[in-house]
């Protein structure tokens, strides 16, 4: 796995978990990675990955029961939510480099409907 060293692992960590469970790679109730496992298969420290657990614990996104692992636990509303507030990270990161780049609002929307009709979008 590579990380974006523009942004803390930890964070990255928690996206391509969320991504996962908003595509319904992981469902309810699916069992992942212990941290452990997790740190040797992605080269990262353990207590990234440890910081990343729990932040995705304080989020309801997981749940840890001792002995038995750590498991999918967000509900339907939640994914929802969490998709949302994605999107606009997303969206607000994507806004953030293109005015760095010296586009104005206008022209943003003209290179995201050049790029949507592109891949051929129109659905």
């Amino acid at each position: 796995m590579s990380f974006d060293p523009s942004r803390p692992i930890y964070r990255q960590i928690i996206s391509e978990y969320l991504k996962k469970m908003i595509r319904g790679e992981l469902k309810f109730g699916d069992k992942i990675p212990s941290q452990r496992e997790y740190a040797e298969m992605a080269r990262v420290n353990p207590n990234t990955v440890q910081r990343a657990y729990r932040e995705m614990e304080q989020q309801d996104l997981v749940e840890t029961l001792r002995g038995q692992g750590t498991f999918v636990k967000i509900s339907e509303q939640n994914l929802e939510h969490s998709k949302a507030q994605l999107a606009r990270e997303y969206v607000q990161q994507y806004l953030l480099e293109m005015r760095e780049l010296g586009f104005d609002n206008q022209e943003i929307v003209k290179q995201l409907i050049d790029q949507i009709e592109l891949q051929g979008g129109n659905d």
